[in-house]
């Protein structure tokens, strides 16, 4: 939009920095005119050609000479309040800086926004401003098409929605229309003084309020003031009063004059946008808790899977153990079943052919050693069978002393002429109901190697005599096998 008498772009003035440009950019993408300034002189120029609002940065105007854009504000007409968008670094509004409430005294209608800013915030603030600036264009229009007559003026008001009102001085009597009695919750017939309307600002707002009015009264500057008011219902709304003094021709201050819009709707966006903002703050950091949160949990859960791996692993190592023992059980039955058939025909022709030799006892001699080997053969055959499971364990009262004893020829053999074989068995022991089968199984891996062995077999036939456990000394040849009780 070209400048103009009713030019409702944004001109901006930021020369640090990139602020010129995302704001331009900004108040464009949300459908507003804007335009840069790259300096204050182009700026105030401008303005006075005509603009909705102006958006500066506070440090490009701290050294500059604001004569002429304060006398511009000075003088421009009643309906007109040039809106201002002061940018302030953070900590830089009115309430903590005296340069800013300087400022915002000097120009008048001035909004703050302290950076780093939130867009929705600026366009915000925008919108409300080229809005005021739209209203009072519409408002400049009206009067200047009104005559001078006290009926068409108050049409051009009621047309804006503007409360007019009038104080008179020194009386402090005070007139208003019935907008602007609307604006307190007061009917048209019902009378409103100027205490009554003092007693109805809230009270948080009285002491601001007196403030601009003592202001006005005392130096005569411009009453603009903002605040809320509690109507007899109890309702709280917002009203804007702005207000000069006019004057008698000798210069005494004659009465105050000025209008007053309801703000309530503008105020409560403000509010609802302002707690919008301090959701969406919570919200964010809320999220920021939440990620490091799942962050911490991922780790524990993958934590968790990784032992789950690891036991899963075992047990499929424990498994594959298992079936091969069951593998093995399976081959070592097959093979004890095919050689206990060896074994019976052995035994078979054994005993066939000492019915039939001549009675010899050399020759029996050998033929029961043969038996005697071939029987232990038969009992390796019923361990195997054992260990694979194909059958039955079969506990009976065994003499555990007759079983040992019966097993010293096997022993000897086994041990060799360099070792000497001593048993130590007590008399009188009671029977053990045990598979004989599986204790001799046991006292197998005590022949198997002399060297080793002997311990392992002697605490399994120990256990099995109920004896303690058993000594094997290793003295020089031959050795000797000692056990004792």
């Amino acid at each position: 939009m070209k400048p103009g008498l009713s030019s409702e772009r944004a001109v901006i003035l930021a020369p640090k920095g990139r602020d010129a440009v995302v704001a331009e950019a900004l108040i464009r993408e949300a459908g507003y005119y804007a335009q840069a300034c790259p300096d204050f002189a182009t700026l105030l120029h401008e303005i006075e050609g005509g603009a909705g609002c102006a958006v500066i940065a506070d440090e490009a105007i701290k050294t500059a000479d604001l004569r002429g854009l304060g006398k511009w504000l000075h003088e421009q007409p009643s309906w007109s309040d040039f809106p201002i968008v002061l940018l302030t670094h953070q900590g830089g509004g009115p309430e903590r800086n005296p340069d800013a409430a300087r400022l915002g005294h000097l120009l008048g209608n001035v909004t703050f926004i302290e950076r780093p800013f939130h867009p929705t915030t600026l366009i915000s603030v925008i919108g409300s401003a080229v809005r005021g600036r739209r209203r009072q264009y519409q408002t400049r229009a009206i009067l200047e098409n009104l005559s001078e007559s006290e009926g068409l003026l108050q049409t051009a008001l009621n047309a804006g929605r503007l409360g007019a009102l009038e104080l008179h001085l020194p009386g402090m009597e005070l007139e208003l229309s019935d907008t602007c009695k609307s604006f307190f919750g007061r009917g048209p017939t019902e009378p409103f003084t100027f205490d009554d309307l003092q007693a109805s600002i809230q009270p948080d707002d009285r002491e601001r309020r007196q403030v601009e009015l003592d202001a006005a009264l005392r130096h005569g500057a411009d009453y603009n003031v903002e605040y809320r008011n509690v109507w007899p219902d109890g309702s709280v709304h917002w009203v804007e009063t702005r207000a000069r003094i006019v004057r008698h021709p000798d210069g005494q201050a004659r009465s105050l004059v000025g209008v007053c819009v309801d703000i309530t709707a503008r105020k409560t966006s403000d509010i609802e946008r302002d707690t919008l903002l301090d959701q969406l703050t919570s919200e964010r950091s809320a999220l920021a808790e939440l990620t490091a949160t799942l962050e911490q949990r991922v780790e524990e859960r993958t934590a968790d899977l990784m032992k789950e791996v690891a036991a899963r692993e075992r047990a499929q190592e424990q498994l594959r153990q298992a079936q091969k023992m069951e593998t093995i059980g399976q081959l070592t039955g097959g093979v004890a079943h095919d050689f206990n058939n060896l074994l019976m025909a052995v035994m078979g022709n054994l005993e066939l052919l000492r019915k039939r030799i001549p009675d010899d006892p050399r020759l029996h001699r050998l033929i029961d050693g043969a038996l005697q080997g071939a029987e232990r053969g038969a009992s390796l055959t019923q361990r195997l069978l054992a260990f694979a499971r194909q059958q039955d364990l079969k506990a009976v009262a065994v003499d555990l002393g007759g079983l040992i004893r019966g097993m010293i020829d096997l022993l000897e053999r086994s041990l060799g002429p360099r070792v000497a074989l001593r048993l130590d068995i007590p008399d009188g022991l009671p029977p053990a109901r045990i598979d004989a089968n599986q204790l001799e199984l046991a006292s197998s891996t005590w022949r198997s190697t002399p060297a080793t062995r002997c311990r392992t077999g002697a605490r399994s036939i120990s256990g099995c005599l109920n004896t303690a456990p058993a000594r094997v000394t290793r003295p020089s040849t031959p050795a000797t096998i000692s056990r004792f009780r």
